[in-house]
């Protein structure tokens, strides 16, 4: 089992884009676009203080996110 304040934004096989939580069978939630999935994995991560992670349609990661404790980059001051 992964980390559950993790999410990942990724293609589903109909063409739409899903946001879901590490872990999880079911999507979190379903969008018509990728910027739409994106947004609500990164605010969800956000409040939870994990990661998101987006996948671009050949299933590598594009781009990710850390917040909260975790974050390998906090900003200085």
């Amino acid at each position: 089992m992964g980390n559950s304040s993790n999410f990942w934004t990724q293609q589903r096989p109909d063409g739409k884009w899903e946001s879901k939580r590490e872990g999880a069978d079911r999507a979190s939630k379903v969008t018509d676009t990728q910027a739409e999935a994106w947004d609500y994995s990164k605010d969800r991560a956000r409040d939870e203080g994990g990661e998101a992670f987006l996948k671009n349609r050949e299933g590598r990661i594009r781009e990710r996110n850390t917040y909260g404790d975790n974050d390998p980059y906090p900003p200085k001051g």
